[in-house]
């Protein structure tokens, strides 16, 4: 009893919670598919079609709050009351190709899928998504009856599935922890030991990073074994187009190393048997290659040699919405304009600096902060003293102009961080607490 008590404790569990959530959803998960399409200056939402699986993993408390902006936002209000009853928040790979030279050339359309807990009653349901300037700029509202008989039930799907790991015992079911599922994509049947395999590495990968070793048992980890026809994934440059389970393929965005899977709803389709709230898509490559997006997944190749630095990086944009910290001044179009506070926690613009890490900067320090020069460059760390010395750069917190991509007007917490580049171990204090505190939002109640 003592030890199920203790549990309860970490991975956040009261009846009181339960209750509120039980009185407008039935324990089940509605799944919502879309298709947003358009081009730099349009944004259009289409919705596809409503699916039903039997078990909600996500949160039963604090249903209308938001951990982050995100760059879009999934609504459900009771259709009778206006009630708000619950709040999602995001980001899409369409929005981010919006900011491409390509998008000012031609239309196109990038599926997205959505769970929200099954309402016991009518619902509206409202999609928005916003530009660099926080403006809303598409929205879709549409109503779901529960009882509507083209809501089709889904469940296992015959794909075998185990845990890696289990948050705080076996004994807590998924309702209590973060539930983070790993697909196989480029695995074929033969190598399924392999696959895994490399499971448990993502979890001694990602577990050996804090704030997420301390925060272990707050999440479950389920390995997915979905066979693709071929090994590895696709990658265009070389003409090479495989058969895998989610079409990932490399040269996203023509990007060379941006390895990304625009085929979101049969991903959702692989997962309809397993609890699940983030996804990471596991790509069988030795291949340097991956992404992250807010809330909708993480895209990892698995035999690089900075795979975990890579892995941990990704996940760190897809879970806790950080943002990137390198700059190359090279984008098409802007992603952090100057009137407009980033979302992301690790960025700012200093319009609305209180808001960030203000409360972390030691008395005194300059705003911007000039980089310490006695830090050795990462490229020349020869030593374990000079790595040393690189690491320790992490944890001084300060307004460093660089970050998301743009040299200036852009600021970052610390000189180097997880999130800036991968020959340093640990995420910054800032980039630590926004890991803690959006694991507390999804865990606490």
């Amino acid at each position: 009893m003592r030890r199920l008590l203790t549990a309860l404790l970490l991975c956040g569990t009261l009846s009181v919670a339960a209750q509120r959530f039980d009185d407008h959803f039935d324990g089940r998960t509605l799944r919502l598919d879309y298709i947003f399409a358009g081009s730099n200056t349009e944004q259009n939402i289409y919705f596809e079609q409503a699916y039903v699986t039997p078990q909600w993993a996500g949160r039963r408390a604090r249903l209308t709050e938001v951990p982050l902006r995100g760059n879009g936002q999934i609504s459900l209000r009771d259709h009778d009351t206006g009630q708000l009853l619950f709040v999602h928040t995001f980001s899409t790979l369409f929005q981010e190709w919006q900011a491409e030279e390509e998008a000012t050339k031609v239309k196109k359309a990038f599926q997205t899928s959505y769970n929200v807990p099954m309402p016991r009653r009518k619902v509206d349901v409202s999609v928005t998504l916003t530009d660099f300037h926080n403006h809303v700029v598409g929205q879709l509202t549409h109503t779901v009856d529960p009882q509507d008989i083209l809501i089709r039930p889904i469940g296992p799907n015959g794909i075998p599935f185990h845990y890696v790991w289990k948050g705080a015992g076996a004994e807590l079911d998924v309702t209590q922890c973060i539930d983070l599922a790993i697909v196989a994509e480029g695995y074929t049947r033969e190598q399924m030991g392999k696959f895994y395999a490399d499971c448990q590495r993502v979890v001694d990968a990602l577990f050996a990073h804090e704030p997420f070793t301390t925060l272990k048992n707050r999440f479950n980890v389920v390995a997915v074994a979905a066979e693709s026809l071929d090994a590895g994934p696709s990658i265009p440059h070389e003409g090479r187009w495989g058969r895998t389970t989610v079409g990932t393929h490399y040269d996203t965005f023509y990007t060379e190393r941006y390895l990304m899977t625009q085929d979101i709803h049969r991903l959702y389709d692989l997962l309809s048997g397993v609890p699940f709230e983030h996804i990471i898509v596991l790509v069988n490559s030795p291949t340097y290659g991956g992404g992250g997006i807010y809330n909708q997944l993480t895209v990892s190749t698995t035999d690089h040699p900075t795979f975990n630095q890579v892995l941990v990086h990704e996940f760190g944009h897809a879970y806790a919405g950080l943002g990137d910290e390198y700059f190359y001044d090279d984008q098409f179009e802007t992603m952090y304009p100057a009137d407009t506070e980033p979302w992301e926690p690790n960025l700012t613009t200093l319009v609305d600096f209180n808001s960030k890490w203000a409360d972390m900067v030691p008395k005194g320090t300059s705003v911007p902060t000039p980089p310490r020069k006695d830090v050795p460059h990462f490229r020349n760390i020869r030593t374990e003293q000079e790595r040393q010395q690189l690491n320790a750069a992490t944890q001084r917190v300060g307004v460093f102009e660089g970050g998301g991509y743009q040299s200036k007007g852009v600021y970052r917490p610390a000189q180097e961080c997880r999130m800036k580049i991968n020959e340093v171990e640990d995420f910054c204090p800032v980039c630590a607490r926004a890991i803690r505190r959006i694991t507390d939002f999804y865990t606490s109640r």
